[in-house]
């Protein structure tokens, strides 16, 4: 009895001696256990802060070819567009006979330097004829009729014949006159043949025969008519289509630089921007300073155009896609913070910020794309 006594007080003490080692340890580790959680939730604290952002002194940005500049405001940009060499509006001719007959002569032939007014082809026309004839009759009935009102005019004034019969004449007079003047307008329109019919075809401007397309015995019918081309060589023009959205930033004034394939560029101030067509092309005239190629040519036209003050505009290579959105690099004490844009127009000076930038920041420009790669390969090795 006394022996199973001791064994159950024996048993007793192993148990209490158990449960209070349990519980010290467990007082003892939570310490530990809080401690370790305060840990993690600084450390993903510290994680949240860092997103995005890429560790890299000034030197080391240097040095791993990463320049900085600073955001620019305003300055312009530069369109790119394809056009031609055209002649300018009344720098080319084509030259009609003003009506039917048969070519007697040809004045000139293609390359010859011809003057305004010069003589490109003589023609004998029955038309011609006509219309001198009838300008020499209604000369003639005008002289009859200024006669008669002024023979009725004396007669008036002495008392032989009454007013009503002198009003009667000078409106003859009048009329007489007036189909004088249709006469002779025609005969002006028809190049002022001669009373056999020959009219000389001349040039209504100075330059470059560049086409003859008359020959001595051809007949010229109503239905083709055309004699010759002339053009001047010295008014070309840049002819370029535009965007809508191009066209809104280009001006009267601005000027442009044009080139052609083994050609040196040549300058040129745009002089007329015409509103969008049916096709949504907006056509832009620019004359040309000094020696331009011959019309035709095609031509690569750079254009500067002017921008807001307010807009603001990054280095093309400073914007980077991060996970699928236009970001730049926004350089900090110690590194560089990608920061979401968005992006305006491009053009070859630059990328417009409409949004993300307030113009004061100083900005990853070449070598952007490494901090791009950086930023990624922290993110792969976080994820791990």
């Amino acid at each position: 009895m006394t022996s199973q006594k001791h064994w159950l007080m024996t048993g007793a003490a192993v148990i209490a001696a158990l449960g209070i080692g349990f519980a010290g340890a467990r007082f003892i580790d939570t310490p530990g256990e809080s401690s370790g959680a305060d840990h993690a939730e600084a450390g993903h604290e510290e994680q949240e802060g860092r997103t995005g952002f890429v560790s890299l002194d000034p030197a080391q940005a240097a040095a791993a070819g990463v320049t900085v500049v600073q955001v620019q405001r305003g300055g312009g940009g530069e369109l790119k567009l394809p056009g031609r060499i055209a002649f300018a509006p009344g720098a080319e001719a084509a030259v009609d006979a003003p009506l039917a007959g048969a070519v007697t002569r040809v004045h000139v032939g293609v390359g010859d330097r011809v003057s305004t007014g010069a003589a490109l082809i003589t023609l004998r026309s029955p038309d011609g004829a006509a219309s001198r004839a009838e300008a020499d009759a209604a000369s003639a009935e005008a002289d009859a009729a200024r006669a008669a009102e002024a023979r009725d005019r004396t007669l008036f004034e002495k008392g032989w014949i009454s007013r009503a019969r002198l009003d009667v004449t000078a409106a003859q007079a009048r009329r007489a006159e007036a189909d004088l003047r249709a006469a002779r307008a025609r005969v002006g329109a028809y190049g002022a043949p001669g009373a056999g019919g020959l009219t000389i075809v001349r040039s209504p401007i100075a330059g470059i025969v560049t086409r003859v397309s008359a020959a001595p015995g051809q007949v010229l019918h109503e239905e083709a008519l055309q004699v010759a081309a002339v053009s001047d060589p010295r008014r070309l023009e840049v002819v370029f289509n535009a965007p809508p959205a191009a066209a809104a930033l280009l001006r009267a004034g601005d000027a442009i630089t044009s080139t052609v394939g083994g050609r040196e560029a040549f300058p040129g101030v745009i002089v007329a921007i015409a509103p969008a067509n049916a096709d949504g092309v907006v056509v832009v005239r620019a004359r040309v300073s000094g020696e331009a190629p011959p019309a035709g040519s095609v031509v690569s036209a750079r254009v500067r155009t002017r921008e807001a003050p307010e807009t603001i505009v990054v280095p093309q290579e400073a914007v980077q896609s991060i996970d699928g959105v236009p970001s730049v690099f926004v350089a900090e004490a110690e590194g560089f913070r990608a920061h979401p844009v968005v992006t305006g127009r491009t053009s070859e000076s630059g990328i417009e910020i409409t949004s993300g930038l307030n113009g004061s920041e100083r900005i990853a420009g070449a070598g952007a794309f490494l901090l791009k790669a950086e930023l990624a390969k922290g993110e792969a090795e976080h994820g791990h």
